[in-house]
């Protein structure tokens, strides 16, 4: 799940994999520059595609501020910088009688050789266009479709399992196997090395393709992926059932979660080290919100209730179902700010409503303030089209020598980092490797102080999009160091983040830091400026 929130190709080099945009890159098919533009204007009668219309085949130049179709209205974005002179492909694919996908292509002037799909968020069906203005701005040939369906509801799901099933899996893959085709009938040749990036649904589909189409890329970024997709539903739905509406004598405003919020920094803060406002290790933090209980004749506007009090615990608390199994772990302290708004503001989650009444059920009638423990069970046992992707058997991208860089926000208000953890553990101890065994193929990285996919109080920069950027050397830059790994064999060992001041990068950086891969753990050293990354080390838990 996600909320909705530079020619420019770049050749790689083992010291530096994208130090700066640069102007050198495959030509088109023997083409100068200037040819490029009549070069793409042809191209859509050219193309052949099994099941496919090609809408539109148009150039864009670089420094376009590029005008976002509107398939469906709550898809709506921003126009988008592009900053590489591409070739936009638009078509819609058909993946059965009553089902298909719309989709995009971006092809750069000076191609690097690299082919590279995006992926979605939440239950929605929206082509990502900030992603592929990035990607496609650093030299790759770059494809996103819409998962199946057009617009943030999950309605198109309702008595059409097909839709589902392009939500699934079936529209990433097929838009990869029709983007690799376009990659190669536009450019004359075949790509040389495929990635992936994607974010929350997004990093789901990363790990969806290394579990089930270990064939499709060399590198994988998946960040905050929504693993045990039907249990993390489940969990984000079950607020409301905790909650109540905002007049329940369990709901706690957001107010006192401002409280709370200062209450888990005094208990967990200076775990690391260092009392900065940010947990680093947020799986350390064993929180107990007793403290806050109103006393006797106390003011309930500073404190908490025994009802919310209750309803705290419960947050901090792992989803179990009747039989006392684990559904999903619970939130992880630091992000109840985030929570407050998202998940604890006393409404339904709408994807969770939206998946049980379309998906599930097949009932618009279902109502979310009945969820409970039978539910969790029936959405993990029908598990339409494994949309769980929890297979812990990575052999497949192991034995192909694909690459997995997965990464999660410490402080994501959506989807738990301590379900990374989980997952992470869960893939070691099937394949019965070891951390150092995994470090292969298979690197996992918790990025302190981050929401869900971005933002937050932490250094979240890491290269993962428009705006999240400090630079394109592989130690700063989420996408370049898969490159360098896949490419140059030069895996990463930290993940530099950056905060810039007030998140502004023209004012300047705030500070920075090293986040470490799992599951060593971020510590202060105790002495020297903890504001770069000298200052921090990163230990054994």
């Amino acid at each position: 799940m996600r909320f909705e929130q530079p020619l420019c190709a770049a050749l790689y080099t083992a010291s530096s994999v994208l130090a700066a945009p640069q102007t050198t890159g495959y030509p088109v098919n023997g083409t100068t520059p200037g040819d490029f533009n009549s070069k793409c204007a042809a191209i859509a009668s050219k193309l052949a595609i099994e099941g496919g219309v090609v809408h539109s085949a148009e150039f864009v130049a670089a420094g376009t501020n590029f005008s976002v179709p509107v398939y469906d209205p709550t898809c709506a974005q921003a126009p988008q910088p592009v900053t590489a002179d591409i070739c936009r492909i638009a078509l819609y694919v058909s993946t059965s009688e009553r089902s298909g996908f719309n989709m995009e292509a971006w092809l750069p002037s000076n191609w690097t050789g690299r082919f590279l799909s995006t992926g979605n968020g939440g239950l929605n069906g929206c082509i990502g266009f900030n992603d592929l203005a990035y990607t496609s701005g650093l030299g790759f040939a770059a494809v996103g479709t819409n998962n199946g369906h057009n617009g943030t509801s999950g309605k198109p799901f309702y008595n059409n399992p097909d839709v589902v099933e392009d939500f699934a899996y079936r529209a990433l893959h097929t838009g990869v196997v029709v983007g690799k085709q376009i990659t190669n009938d536009f450019y004359g040749k075949p790509h040389d090395k495929s990635f992936y990036f994607g974010c929350s649904t997004g990093g789901r589909q990363g790990f969806k393709s290394a579990q089930d189409f270990p064939d499709d890329f060399d590198g994988i970024v998946a960040g905050a992926p929504a693993l045990a997709f039907n249990n993390l539903t489940s969990w984000s739905g079950h607020f409301y059932t905790l909650t109540g509406p905002a007049n329940s004598s369990r709901f706690v405003p957001q107010s006192m979660w401002a409280q709370v919020h200062l209450d888990v920094l005094k208990q967990c803060d200076g775990l690391d080290g260092l009392e900065d406002g940010i947990i680093e290790y947020p799986l350390q933090c064993n929180y107990d919100p007793s403290g806050l209980v109103c006393s006797e004749g106390g003011n309930s506007t500073a404190c908490l209730t025994p009802n919310q009090l209750e309803t705290v615990k419960a947050v901090y608390h792992p989803l179990l179902n009747a039989q006392g199994d684990l559904v999903y772990p619970r939130l992880q302290p630091g992000a109840e700010m985030g929570a407050a708004v998202a998940l604890l503001n006393g409404m339904p989650f709408s994807y969770t409503t939206d998946w049980f009444r379309y998906a599930i059920y097949n009932d618009p009638n279902w109502q979310p303030e009945s969820l409970n423990t039978t539910d969790y069970d029936n959405a993990a046992r029908i598990d339409q089209f494994n949309i769980q992707t929890f297979k812990g058997n990575l052999s497949g991208v192991k034995d192909r020598g694909t690459k997995v860089l997965h990464w999660h926000g410490g402080a994501d208000f959506i989807i738990s980092s301590e379900n990374s953890a989980r997952y992470y553990e869960h893939v070691s101890s099937t394949m019965g490797l070891s951390p150092s065994e995994l470090d292969e193929f298979y690197r996992y990285f918790v990025v302190s102080g981050t929401g869900h996919c971005g933002g937050g109080v932490g250094a979240h920069a890491i290269g993962q999009g428009t705006g999240e950027v400090n630079n394109y050397d592989p130690s700063d830059n989420v996408l370049t160091a898969l490159v360098d790994w896949v490419e140059n064999g030069n895996a990463p060992e930290t993940l530099i983040g950056t905060k810039f001041v007030n998140d502004t990068k023209s004012l300047g950086i705030e500070f920075q830091r090293a986040h470490c891969k799992f599951p060593k753990r971020n510590t202060y050293k105790g002495e020297g400026n903890p504001d770069v990354v000298e200052g921090w080390e990163c230990v054994d838990p």
